[in-house]
């Protein structure tokens, strides 16, 4: 079994199927042991820093209480109170904190084009191990621990199954691109058909929907996109109706000058967002799925704009289950990646 110890996670496309199998199989043990009560002190005396730059209820939470279950000490960083909000380079806070600890972790996911350089460039300053707590790129932690709720109730053989990995109305706020862009990378690599559905103005990244393909390609699935939200729930396994910020506006707020600009582009695209308030998840598209479909979302999920009440809240629903895995995950790849040995 490849050792993970030192390596970096900041996205599942580099890694192998078969260590993300490991991390896989590493956490329905961790989670076992969690239920029986079972200790799991495999970090003991390590310490992990968490860099946010944007907020967080189940990954803070999943990394602290991971990081404790394992022996470790998970050190919360909010990067506004830090000197990388003077200017600090992503090489020099690499160096630092690689040299105080033993691994870092960082969610830096709402700009496009920065989370996932700066998450490489403290990567390429550190021999301690990088770990993607959310990006402009992918979200890899909550993408592992979806395929773990998915296999536990449909079995590791994925072969055939159907996941509709939809966009869908928030009147929140724009949203990052990286949870439906790393489903799409994933889900394809694990036998699952993947059907990609959004309106015209809520594109993915290039690369993303190049691997995508590419991933469909070599495992011998399918990568389609659709145009509304019915076609993408006919016949499916799993939906993910999700929402995600417009690609061009999202381009805008990146290089975005002042913060009167940023909050003028916020405000263009939720009222782009109002467009499309048809894009809901409620009882009656879910009836286009199949009678056993499972509903899933990342949460927060905007009730009454996302999905209805009746749905989040019903049998259909795993997203509570999909949230506790989160944990098991996270301990999973810090365990693997921090530990002075092999996972056994």
């Amino acid at each position: 079994m490849t050792s993970l110890q030192g390596r970096d996670y900041i996205e599942t496309q580099d890694l192998t199927t078969d260590e993300l199998n490991h991390l896989l199989e590493s956490a329905k043990d961790l989670k076992a042991k969690f239920q029986r009560g079972e200790p799991t002190p495999l970090l003991p005396n390590q310490t992990v820093f968490l860099l946010f730059f944007d907020k967080s209820t189940r990954t803070r939470n999943a990394f602290e209480a991971g990081a404790t279950q394992l022996g470790a000490h998970a050190h919360f960083l909010d990067s506004n109170v830090t000197q990388i909000s003077h200017g600090e380079t992503a090489k020099d806070t690499g160096i630092i904190l690689g040299s105080m600890g033993h691994g870092i972790a960082i969610r830096h996911d709402l700009i496009l084009d920065e989370g996932n350089k700066f998450m490489r460039n403290v990567a390429d300053a550190t021999d301690v191990p990088v770990i993607n707590m959310q990006c402009d790129v992918d979200h890899p932690t909550q993408t592992l621990a979806d395929i773990m709720t998915i296999r536990e109730v449909f079995g590791d053989d994925l072969r055939g199954r159907k996941i509709a990995v939809s966009w869908a109305y928030s009147p929140s706020y724009a949203k990052p691109l990286s949870v439906p862009q790393g489903l799409i990378t994933l889900m394809t690599r694990f036998g699952m058909d993947v059907t990609l559905a959004h309106p015209p103005e809520y594109r993915l990244m290039d690369r993303c929907m190049e691997a995508a393909r590419a991933n469909a390609k070599a495992a011998g699935t399918k990568f389609e996109v659709a145009t509304d939200m019915e076609d993408a729930f006919r016949n499916a396994d799993i939906v993910y109706p999700k929402s995600w910020g417009p690609y061009d506006l999202m381009l805008q707020r990146r290089d975005a000058k002042t913060e009167e600009r940023m909050h003028q582009i916020e405000e263009e695209c939720l009222s782009l967002n109002s467009r499309y308030k048809s894009w809901i998840c409620d009882s009656q598209k879910m009836q286009l799925a199949r009678t056993s479909a499972i509903y899933m979302h990342c949460l927060p999920a905007d009730r009454g704009a996302e999905v209805t009440d009746d749905v989040l809240d019903g049998p259909q629903s795993v997203v509570f289950q999909e949230a506790e895995n989160r944990l098991h995950t996270a301990k999973a790849i810090m365990a693997a990646t921090m530990r002075e040995r092999p996972f056994k």
